[in-house]
C-alpha cells in the first residue's frame, strides 16, 4: 500500500497541525501523520498557559516578544479556545525586590502591558492568596485549551484538502542517497478512525518535502535517516485540582524554578511544574513525591491548596533545543525560542527539515516560518494567512447570542457549550432530538458527543479532547459508559466495549498519583461503578456455568464467597 503527497508533516501536536493548516491554506497537498491521537505528545501535556511573555521578560526577551505578539493573534483567531484570565507575578517577602523591578522593566521593554499592584490590590483580585504577598505585576496571561486549538487547526487543514492520519506511527524515513522522500508508517488503529483499516498494517507515504515536527521525538525521527537533531527533552509534572482556587494565572515573581505557576483552566486549576532533563521522552520516572513537593511549595502562595482535592497528575516532556556548542547545563536556562533546521543546508540531505523548541503560544509563528521555507523549496509563492483567518469555531464570536436559554439549554450548560463550540454552537446544538447532559462535571451534551464522534469515530479519547467529557471531578466515573453508549447501534458491541475500556484506562493513568482523601473515595466509587455494576473487571461468576470450558464451570462458589478464589 502506498500514497503520494506534496508535503508530509510528521507530528500531530499544535505545531504539526498548524503547519498542515498553513500549507493547505496556501494550496499545497498536505498529509499529516501522528502515532497517537492529536495532542498525543507535548501539546496534550501542558498546563494550558497562554503566555503573555512575562515569564521570559528577564531571561529570554526574544521569546517574551514572540509570546506577546502571538498572544494577541490567538485571541483574535482562536477566541473559543482562549480565556483571558489575566496573570499576576506575585512577590513574597523572601523574593528579590531588584528582580521584581527587573521583571516590570523587562515586560515594558518587550511590549507586554504590565503594571504593579500593591499587596492589598493583589489580594482583592485573588482573595485566596497568602496574606504575606507584598505586591504583584499584572500581565495579560490567559488560559488556552490545547486540545480544542489543535483539533481546530486539524479540521481547518482538512477543510482545505489535507489528509490528517492519526494512529499512524513513523517506523522509518525513506532516504535514497542525499534525499529524504517519505516515510513508512504502521497503523495501530487503522487509517483515520479505529474501526477502519487493519491494525498492524504498514504504508509508505512519499512526498516532495518532509517536515519533522515531532517535538521531543524529533531526534529519534531524524536518526531514522542518519541525521542528528540534539533535542534535550525535559520533563515536568502538573497536577489538576477539582475546582478553580484562583481565577487569574498566578506566577511566582522569582527566577524560573520548580512549582511556580497556577493556571485556572475551564472548571479546574492546574499546578506546575518541574524541569528535569530526561534521556528518553517515552521512558522516565513519574514520582509521587514530585506531586507532593509541588503542592507544598505552591501552598505558600495559595494556602487553600494544602487542603484542596487533587483529581489527577500528569507529566509532559518539553522539546528543548540549543544550537551545538552552547553547553547549557541547567534545562531551565535553555532558551524557549524555536529553531528551523534545514537539513539540506546543514547536513547535505535534501527534502527534509525539522522544527524544534518553542512553546504552544508560538505554534502559529513556528508554522508560518517553516511553511515559508517549504514554499520556497517547492517554488510556491502563496503567502501566509493564518494570522488573519479565524479557526473553525472562532468566526464572528461577538455575534453569539447572550441569552441564557439558547438552544433549549439552561445556564450554565448553554454558556459552557457556547464556549467550547464557539460559532459552531447553533450548527451542533440545534436538534429536534432529546439533548441530555452526558458529562455533568463539564456540562457536555449528547449533541456535542455525537458531533465529536462524527469527527473521530470510535476513538472516545479523541471525543474527550474535543469536548472535555470525562475530564471533570469524577474523571469519567459517571460519563464513560454513556459516552460509549452513543456509539451504538452504529458500531457493534465488541467495538463499543473496546472503546469504553480505552477511555477508562486512559483516565486511570493520571489518577494513580492522586489516591488520597476525597479522590481515593472517588476512585473507589468509579471502580464500583465500572468493575462491579458493569462487570468491567470480568468477574468469572458472570460466565455461563453450562459451558464446561467457562470460568464459572470451574469456580468453587463457596470458596470464592469466602475470599479464597478458586
Amino acid at each position: 500500500m502506498g500514497y503520494d503527497t506534496e508535503v508530509l508533516v510528521l507530528g500531530g501536536g499544535s505545531t504539526g497541525c498548524g503547519i498542515a493548516r498553513d500549507l493547505a491554506m496556501r494550496g499545497l497537498e498536505v498529509t499529516l501523520v501522528e502515532r497517537g491521537n492529536l495532542t498525543h505528545g507535548t501539546t496534550g501535556r501542558m498546563h494550558g498557559l497562554l503566555h503573555s511573555g512575562g515569564r521570559y521578560a528577564v531571561s529570554d526577551r526574544a521569546s517574551a516578544t514572540e509570546c506577546i505578539e502571538e498572544n494577541e493573534v490567538l485571541r483574535e483567531i482562536a477566541g473559543h479556545c482562549v480565556e483571558m484570565t489575566g496573570g499576576l507575578f506575585v512577590k513574597r517577602p523572601e523574593d528579590s525586590d531588584s528582580y521584581f523591578r527587573e521583571k516590570l522593566e523587562g515586560c515594558r521593554e518587550c511590549g507586554i502591558p504590565a503594571r504593579a499592584l500593591s499587596g492589598r490590590e493583589t489580594r482583592k483580585r485573588e482573595p485566596y492568596l497568602a496574606e504575606d504577598v507584598t505586591r504583584a505585576i499584572e500581565v495579560p496571561d490567559g488560559a488556552v485549551d490545547p486540545f480544542r486549538l489543535c483539533v481546530a487547526n486539524a479540521l481547518d487543514a482538512e477543510a482545505h484538502g489535507a489528509r490528517v492520519e492519526t494512529h499512524a506511527e513513523v517506523i522509518d524515513l525513506l532516504r535514497e542517497g542525499g534525499d529524504v522522500y517519505g516515510v513508512r508508517v504502521r497503523h495501530d488503529s487503522g487509517p483515520g478512525q479505529r474501526n477502519h483499516g487493519v491494525p498492524g498494517s504498514t504504508e509508505e507515504i512519499t512526498a516532495e518535502y518532509v517536515v519533522n515536527a515531532t517535538g521531543a521525538w524529533a531526534g529519534q525521527i531524524a536518526a531514522m535517516a542518519d541525521l542528528e537533531v540534539a533535542v534535550r527533552p525535559s520533563k515536568g509534572v502538573m497536577t489538576i485540582m477539582n475546582v478553580r482556587q484562583v481565577d487569574t494565572v498566578i506566577n511566582r515573581c522569582r527566577p524560573k524554578g520548580d512549582a511556580d505557576i497556577i493556571v485556572p483552566h475551564e472548571t479546574t486549576a492546574i499546578l506546575g511544574t518541574t524541569d528535569e532533563e530526561v534521556a528518553d521522552p517515552d521512558d522516565y520516572p513519574e514520582a509521587e513525591w514530585e506531586v507532593d513537593s509541588m503542592i507544598d511549595t505552591l501552598s505558600k502562595l495559595v494556602p487553600i491548596l494544602a487542603e484542596a482535592r487533587t483529581i489527577r497528575s500528569f507529566w509532559g516532556v518539553r522539546p528543548l533545543y540549543e544550537p551545538p556548542g552552547t553547553g547549557t547545563a541547567d534545562p531551565t536556562d535553555i532558551t524557549r525560542d524555536f529553531f528551523l533546521l534545514d537539513h539540506d543546508e546543514r547536513d547535505g540531505v535534501s527534502g527534509v527539515a525539522s522544527i524544534v523548541g518553542g512553546k504552544l503560544t508560538t505554534y502559529r509563528a513556528m508554522a508560518e516560518e517553516i511553511a515559508d521555507h517549504v514554499c520556497a523549496e517547492l517554488g510556491v509563492t502563496a503567502s501566509c494567512a493564518t494570522a488573519e483567518e479565524p479557526l473553525p469555531g472562532s468566526e464572528n464570536l461577538e455575534r453569539l447570542e447572550d441569552g441564557m436559554d439558547d438552544f433549549g439549554l439552561r445556564s450554565p450548560i448553554a454558556r459552557r457549550s457556547r464556549k467550547r463550540l464557539g460559532s459552531r454552537s447553533r450548527e451542533v446544538l440545534e436538534t429536534d432530538e432529546p439533548n441530555p447532559v452526558i458529562c455533568a462535571c463539564e456540562g457536555v451534551t449528547r449533541a456535542e458527543i455525537r458531533d465529536a464522534i462524527s469527527q473521530s469515530g470510535t476513538d472516545l479519547n479523541a471525543v474527550r479532547i474535543r469536548t472535555r467529557a470525562s475530564m471533570g471531578n469524577c474523571q469519567g466515573g459517571f460519563c464513560c459508559g454513556p459516552m460509549a453508549n452513543e456509539l451504538h447501534p452504529e458500531f457493534d458491541e465488541e467495538t463499543v466495549r473496546k472503546a469504553l475500556d480505552e477511555l477508562f484506562e486512559e483516565r486511570w493513568k493520571g489518577e494513580r498519583h492522586a489516591l488520597w482523601g476525597e479522590q481515593l473515595s472517588q476512585a473507589m466509587l468509579n471502580y464500583a461503578l465500572h468493575a462491579t455494576t458493569m462487570n468491567r473487571d470480568r468477574d468469572p461468576a458472570s460466565a455461563d456455568p453450562s459451558d464446561a470450558h467457562s470460568d464459572a464451570a470451574s469456580l468453587e462458589y463457596a470458596a470464592f464467597d469466602a475470599g479464597e478464589g478458586r
